[in-house]
């Protein structure tokens, strides 16, 4: 065999190697949590919306969009995180490009959450101005 390629794994080592990297990445999902505001702000907005998608009763299709939505934003904001920390520590002293791509990782976040409150709105307005016209 040649000294550059890689030898197979077996079954076994497959298995373990994948579960490895569930573990590496349940605690990138740690770190945010821990380390981020807005992560947290995110996750926060995450439960009131789960919340309130249930006690609105919404439907399966609209629970896709929630769902679609929420992952969106929380993976986003992952890569915003990523990306921040990634360009401190290649530029540690500012450098005005650092500072763009920073500031371009957040507008992607601020992008994605405006679809979500957009989206938010269109699912959950018409249900809670049919529950305040039957509360009234």
């Amino acid at each position: 065999m040649p000294p550059n390629t890689p030898s197979k794994l077996t079954f076994t080592q497959s298995f373990q190697k994948l579960i490895r990297s569930f573990g590496y990445a349940f605690n990138g999902i740690k770190h945010a949590t821990l380390t981020e505001l807005n992560f947290r702000i995110h996750l926060v907005a995450t439960l009131i919306t789960v919340l309130a998608g249930y006690a609105l009763h919404i439907n399966n299709m609209e629970w896709l969009w929630v769902g679609l939505c929420i992952t969106l934003v929380l993976v986003t904001e992952l890569l915003n995180t990523a990306i921040e920390r990634l360009t401190d520590l290649v530029s540690p002293a500012y450098h005005p490009i650092a500072g763009h791509v920073k500031d371009i990782a957040a507008g992607a976040v601020t992008i994605m959450t405006f679809f979500a409150i957009i989206t938010g709105g269109v699912i959950f307005l018409p249900k809670l101005i049919n529950l305040i016209h039957h509360a009234a």
